[in-house]
């Protein structure tokens, strides 16, 4: 949800009229409720507190072990990395012009570098809850910690002239910056894994009127790791409101999610409901939303306000205050120039250096389905790339060499409903081979020869058909105006279980934001769908 987000402020809760009669927990209980990660009251007082005020942020259970597990994970990264550095340098793994040194400074750094790496990351607030689990802020806030770290001791080793080979911190910085990211991106992993189950989630109250409060109702369903869990929805009594938004809709529901009360009662409904985040939509006036963030004001509950725009993320966005009024600053994409060279760059070295590593891998592969069944080893297919323009795009065959002429008859088994793309589970169109190349994404690296020919980049949307592109609507055409991929948002989104507005959306998802630290993160999230296997067939 970072995607639609312009502003965060902790703000608080305070008792206000009528908190003497607050509502009951939702599922009817008396005494202390439990939740996933929390333990509640049922009413003022009810956790220790004063009355009234109820700290629901120090109710969240998971928050503090997450925390806890990144700060041992992160030192624990350094203190592999300085042996390693140290093994290099000094233990004859590698041949170095070498001179009696005094041991000292590197036993004082081996035990004060993972001290000074978590202090970093805490001043940086790489473990704050509110970065965590998504989004690349967190991934961010740990390279700036490392850059910073790395300048201090750079200074201080000149300033103290201390005896600190240079090799010694060359290879301990970048090892411990690369174990950090690997640790924190498992941990969420397993994060992601939680949530997919119901659990280590934020309590979201939305607030807003019908259709703006439904939509970010949809994009809280759409994506469970994004860790929001809506436990009820808070119709806006702004004025000029219709009235089917009025309060004597509360008990209803809107997308399955409870309507709990209007924006008068909201304090009421956070205090029924345990909220730990409101969420507020874009249709809220300016002077509502003031009275509301007055009325939340006490005690630790998040406040994100959605503006209007979806989908532009990351640095592209930037709030100038223009006359004590907080405006959005979005800068246009860079789809050209240094940056694109700069991609270009990267992808075809890693695909001629992969290609070049993994030839005895292709040929096993091409003579596995070359013997296997009739028909060539590469499939080749016109397909669309940037500008408009055909290319030939190669995979290996895993399909039999009359596919496209049987694809007729099982058009009516198309689990599309769309009908732009065609997509079987069960395909008998597949060979034994090719269902276990699809399994494993093996059929896609032919596609490298694309990538080192200029034709296709390593991250992009999904190459389209000139059928498919023949049938665009205006805006989908934006997908073009960048290379096709070899794997992208839709690649660690769901793949082929994606419905077609999602993989549009996500391709020009990606078209609005592209940058390389975007490509690198999807890289890495590839990594882990392709063994995970979701989407694959």
């Amino acid at each position: 949800m970072t995607d639609t987000v312009f502003s965060h402020a902790q703000v608080g809760l305070a008792a206000g009229p009528g908190t003497d009669a607050i509502p009951k927990p939702l599922d009817g209980a008396d005494e202390p409720a439990r939740y996933d990660g929390y333990e509640v009251g049922a009413g003022p007082g009810a956790d220790g507190t004063s009355d009234g005020v109820v700290d629901y942020r120090a109710k969240v259970r998971w928050e503090r072990p997450y925390g806890w597990l990144l700060v041992g994970s992160d030192a624990a990264a350094c203190v592999v990395a300085a042996g390693v550095a140290y093994l290099v340098r000094f233990g004859g793994l590698v041949e170095f012009d070498l001179k009696p040194v005094s041991a000292t400074p590197y036993v004082a750094m081996s035990i004060l570098l993972p001290v000074a790496w978590v202090l970093s990351m805490y001043l940086s607030r790489a473990y704050e809850s509110r970065f965590l689990g998504s989004g690349s802020e967190e991934f961010r806030r740990v390279l700036n910690a490392a850059a910073q770290l790395t300048a201090v001791v750079a200074v201080l080793s000149y300033a103290t002239k201390a005896e600190l080979a240079r090799a010694y911190v060359l290879i301990a910085f970048p090892t411990a910056l690369l174990l950090t990211v690997a640790g924190r991106a498992t941990a969420r992993g397993y994060l992601h894994r939680m949530r997919r189950a119901g659990r280590c989630l934020h309590r979201v109250l939305v607030v807003g009127a019908g259709d703006s409060a439904a939509a970010l109702v949809r994009l809280a369903q759409r994506d469970p790791t994004s860790g929001w869990s809506v436990v009820g929805v808070v119709l806006d009594r702004s004025p000029g409101r219709h009235s089917h938004d009025s309060p004597e809709r509360s008990g209803f529901d809107l997308l399955g999610v409870p309507i709990v009360g209007t924006s008068e009662t909201l304090h009421t409904a956070i205090r029924a409901t345990y909220a730990t985040t409101v969420a507020i939509s874009p249709q809220m006036d300016g002077e509502t939303l003031r009275r509301v963030l007055w009325t939340l004001e006490g005690s630790d509950v998040d406040v994100l306000v959605s503006s209007a725009l979806t989908d532009v993320t990351g640095p592209r966005i930037s709030i100038r205050p223009v006359a004590g009024l907080p405006l959005l600053h979005i800068e246009e994409p860079e789809l050209t120039g240094a940056r694109r060279a700069m991609k270009g760059l990267f992808d075809r070295s890693v695909a001629a250096g992969v290609l070049l590593l993994c030839a005895p891998l292709f040929l096993a592969l091409a003579l596995a389905v070359r013997l296997t069944s009739r028909g060539p080893a590469i499939f080749k297919q016109i397909r669309v790339g940037r500008g408009g323009e055909h290319f030939t795009m190669y995979k290996f065959r895993s399909m039999y060499v009359d596919a496209e002429a049987r694809k007729a008859e099982l058009e009516s088994r198309n689990e599309r409903a769309e009908g732009l793309l065609f997509k079987m589970r069960d395909d008998p169109r597949i060979t034994k081979v090719g269902k276990f190349l699809r399994k494993w994404s093996l059929d896609e690296l032919p596609q490298l020869l694309n990538v080192a020919n200029g034709t296709m980049s390593l991250v992009g949307p999904r190459p389209p058909l000139p059928s498919e592109v023949a049938r665009y609507e205006d805006d989908v055409h934006r997908r073009l105006m960048v290379k096709p991929g070899l794997t992208g948002l839709w690649q660690i989104s769901g793949r082929s279980d994606l419905e077609w507005d999602e993989s549009v959306r996500l391709d020009l998802r990606y078209v609005q934001n592209w940058s390389l630290p975007l490509d690198f993160y999807i890289l890495w999230r590839t990594v882990f769908a392709v063994l995970r296997r979701e989407g694959a067939y």
